[in-house]
Formats: structure tokens, C-alpha cells, sequence
């Protein structure tokens, strides 16, 4: 395994309709480095939004879809999405609000 930062682990947040009705809930959903452990994602989150205090990481694996172009058949790159939950004391994530 590589030696992720904690900057390489959240690639991005993930906007999707189920996921912006769960912010009331304060869970925050992230696509994450495919590597990365729960303890390395909660880490980066706390040190990425300052303020935030995480309760809990949930974590799904995604395998990458079998694909063809021609006659050559291949797979698409595999990935891994993150539902963070933050305490109630915690402030919120500033990326997701307005949104």
C-alpha cells in the first residue's frame, strides 16, 4: 500500500439527490482513494475542514464496470465512496452549503 496523505484522500464530494438529502443528518458523502482505511478517511476530514469532529465513516467498494470499445474489452478504474458522519458539537462542511 501506498503512504497516502491526507490529501490524497478525498479526490472529491459526491453531489447526487440522495446525498443532499441526508446533510440534515450532518453526513457528508466523498469519493475516496480506493486504499485509504476508515481511520485514514476520518483523519483527513478533520484535518481538511477545520471544525469538523467525525463520528463515524461508512465505506462502500466499487468495482470498475466491464467496458468495450471495438473489440477490445477493459474495465473502468474502481473506486471507493465514504458517508462521514460528524458529531453534533461539529461545525458543518462549508463545500456542501448553498447547494
Amino acid at each position: 500500500m501506498a503512504d497516502l496523505k491526507y490529501y490524497d484522500i478525498i479526490k472529491k464530494p459526491v453531489i447526487t439527490e440522495k446525498s443532499m438529502s441526508i446533510l440534515d443528518e450532518k453526513k457528508y458523502t466523498f469519493l475516496v482513494h480506493p486504499d485509504a482505511t476508515k481511520a485514514q478517511i476520518k483523519e483527513a476530514v478533520e484535518k481538511m475542514f477545520d471544525g469538523a469532529k467525525v463520528a463515524s465513516v461508512n465505506t462502500m467498494n466499487y468495482d470498475g464496470k466491464p467496458k468495450r470499445r471495438g473489440m477490445i474489452w477493459g474495465k473502468t478504474a474502481k473506486k471507493k465512496k465514504a458517508i462521514v458522519k460528524l458529531t453534533a458539537d461539529s461545525k458543518d462542511i462549508e463545500i456542501f452549503q448553498g447547494m
